[in-house]
C-alpha cells in the first residue's frame, strides 16, 4: 500500500503546472509547450513575439537564397508572419481596449539561433521553421478552443488554418532540397532535361 501510495503522489506532482505571475485561475490559456498558463493577455504577448521571430527567420533565410521562385515563396511568407502580427495586434486593442499589449519575452517557437552560437544551413532553418509552424498551428487552435468570445475564436481559427498551409508550403522546399541540396543556390532552377546542358 505504502509503495502505490508514494508511486500516485509521484505521478500527481509530475502533473503540476507552472503558472505566471499575476494569471488567474479559471481564466487562463494553458499551453504545454510553454509548460505554464497564459493569461488571455499573455496568450497575446506570446503569439505577437512568436511572429515577429517568425519574420526574422524568414528574412534571414530570404537573404540566404538566390533562387528567384524560392525567394518569392519567403518573401509571401515574410509578408504573411507581419500580417498575423497587425491581426493579433488589432483584435487585443478590441477585446481589451484599455490593456497596455505587453510583447512576451518568450516565444512559443522552437529557438532559431541565427546570428549567433552554431551556423545553422538553409535546410537546418527550414526544418526549424517547419516545427515552429506546427507548434504555431497548435497554438492558435487551443487558444481559439479557450477563447470565450466568438470574435478571438474565428480570428485564432483562421490563424491556426493559415499557419498548416504554411507547414505544407515549408515541408514542400525541404523535400526539394533534400532531393537537390543546390536548389537555393542558383538565380533559377529547371528540372528535366533543362538540367543538362547541351552543345560545345
Amino acid at each position: 500500500m505504502a509503495v502505490k501510495k508514494a508511486a500516485k503522489e509521484t505521478i500527481n506532482t509530475s502533473k503540476k503546472k507552472k503558472t505566471v505571475a499575476g494569471a488567474k485561475k479559471g481564466d487562463a490559456y494553458k499551453f504545454s509547450s510553454l509548460n505554464l498558463k497564459l493569461s488571455p493577455t499573455e496568450v497575446f504577448g506570446v503569439a505577437i513575439k512568436s511572429e515577429i521571430e517568425a519574420t526574422k527567420a524568414y528574412s534571414k533565410l530570404y537573404e540566404m537564397v538566390k533562387n528567384e521562385i524560392l525567394r518569392t515563396k519567403l518573401k509571401f511568407l515574410i509578408s504573411e508572419e507581419k500580417k498575423h502580427r497587425r491581426i493579433l495586434e488589432r483584435l487585443f486593442s478590441q477585446r481589451f481596449p484599455e490593456e497596455e499589449l505587453k510583447i512576451g519575452e518568450k516565444s512559443f517557437l522552437p529557438p532559431i539561433e541565427i546570428s549567433k552560437g552554431k551556423k545553422l544551413s538553409v535546410s537546418d532553418i527550414f526544418k526549424l521553421a517547419l516545427k515552429a509552424e506546427k507548434t504555431s498551428e497548435e497554438f492558435y487552435k487551443d487558444a481559439g478552443q479557450r477563447a470565450e468570445d466568438k470574435e478571438s475564436k474565428r480570428v485564432l481559427g483562421y490563424l491556426g488554418r493559415v499557419e498548416r498551409s504554411h507547414y505544407f508550403i515549408i515541408k514542400s522546399e525541404i523535400d526539394m532540397l533534400d532531393r537537390f541540396p543546390d536548389y537555393y543556390k542558383v538565380d533559377d532552377f529547371h528540372l528535366g532535361q533543362d538540367m543538362f546542358h547541351v552543345g560545345p
